[in-house]
């Protein structure tokens, strides 16, 4: 597949496109391999989900293992869970043939008349959630095709922590159950609520407690990145100053995502033959930023008036840090420190705040920019 920016923003492309983490994954697949289930923490857009794709495509990994990534992030209930569960392992049966899936759909009895096939026998998930009469009927099929697939399996569940907003004080338990009880398959359990992911592995409390390796994924380097850009500039005709991904770099902390996309942009407006400079960083933000802008403002629009000035005030602050003094009500003209009290976990529960060590951020960062522009302007 012919690639016309380097600087990929969504998916996994190949190893040629995915910077580093050759420490990273050398250690996944090692503590995988040896027989241990892992559990993978770090922020949002980190790149967790494209390091487990890096990760399999290893041919220690692939050559082996029937691999299976599913993100549960928006998935409200056990059912839901379920249904992405079957969906992801069908899909990605399906192009290793019929030997791979017949299996899987013979197994999947619960749910068999949910299942179609085309004109080529190809089989296809064509029901709903609410096809899925008993959960934990077809949650039980789907662990028992694991533990009979051919060849071991290596199974991510993306965003892990989401079990715990299910409503089902017993959803742990019996995932746990059946974690333990596989011989056949291993686990990568990834998440990005360090706090939630925490309370889950390391409370003794916890159906969890103990069962995986810990692993912490750590920012990329800022020279292994900034090798990384001025390399695939270099070999498409375009020169970069190598201060530019390091001021980027500077700008978001390092997290990948926001690096990308803004590396990305400065990608596409350098012509072959011309540098990319310093000076170039502004412009490319502007853009960036300028076409989400109906977006944020209706994001905005539909907040609560006391979300939406709190959520002002946390991103004119940058790090904002005792939300609830008097001193931060009053520098950002609130009400008053109980309106931001009460308004802060609904901003959390949202996805629109993160909270690490005791500070407060606008989780997305040219959200963070563009009210900080708008602010500006007034």
């Amino acid at each position: 597949m012919k690639i016309v920016n380097p600087f990929i923003t969504t998916g996994y492309v190949g190893a040629e496109y995915f910077c580093d983490r050759e420490r990273e994954t050398q250690d996944i697949n090692n503590l995988l391999i040896n027989g241990n289930n892992v559990a993978l923490i770090s922020p949002r857009r980190y790149g967790k989900t494209n390091l487990l794709r890096h990760c399999f495509t290893q041919p220690e990994i692939a050559d082996n293992y029937y691999t299976f990534i599913i993100d549960i992030y928006s998935t409200k209930s056990v059912a839901e869970m379920v249904h992405r569960l079957g969906a992801s392992i069908l899909e990605t049966l399906k192009p290793k043939g019929r030997q791979a899936w017949e299996k899987f759909v013979l197994i999947l009895s619960s749910v068999k008349s949910g299942i179609g096939f085309d004109i080529t026998g190809m089989p296809s998930w064509t029901l709903s959630v609410g096809d899925i009469a008993v959960p934990t009927t077809t949650l039980d099929e789907i662990f028992s095709y694991l533990e009979q697939a051919e060849k071991p399996c290596i199974v991510a569940i993306d965003e892990f922590q989401q079990i715990t907003q299910y409503g089902d004080s017993n959803i742990e338990a019996v995932l746990r159950t059946y974690v333990q009880s596989c011989s056949n398959t291993h686990f990568v359990f990834s998440g990005s609520q360090r706090h939630l992911m925490g309370q889950m592995f390391t409370s003794p409390a916890r159906p969890f407690y103990q069962s995986v390796s810990l692993y912490n994924l750590p920012l990329l380097p800022e020279d292994k990145y900034t090798s990384f850009c001025i390399r695939h500039f270099r070999n498409n005709g375009k020169s970069l100053q190598k201060e530019v991904p390091q001021e980027v770099y500077k700008r978001f902390d390092g997290i990948t995502y926001y690096m990308q996309r803004t590396m990305n942009e400065l990608y596409a407006h350098t012509a072959s033959g011309e540098i990319c400079t310093v000076n170039d960083i502004d412009d490319a933000l502007r853009s960036i930023i300028e076409a989400s802008a109906m977006v944020y403002e209706d994001l905005m629009y539909q907040l609560p008036e006391k979300q939406a000035l709190v959520l002002r005030a946390i991103a004119a602050e940058g790090k904002a840090t005792n939300l609830t003094s008097g001193q931060f009500a009053k520098k950002y003209g609130l009400v008053s420190p109980s309106s931001v009290k009460s308004a802060v976990p609904a901003l959390l529960d949202k996805g629109m705040l993160t909270y690490e060590h005791g500070v407060y951020q606008v989780y997305d960062k040219f959200l963070e920019m563009w009210l900080q522009a708008a602010q500006n302007r007034y």
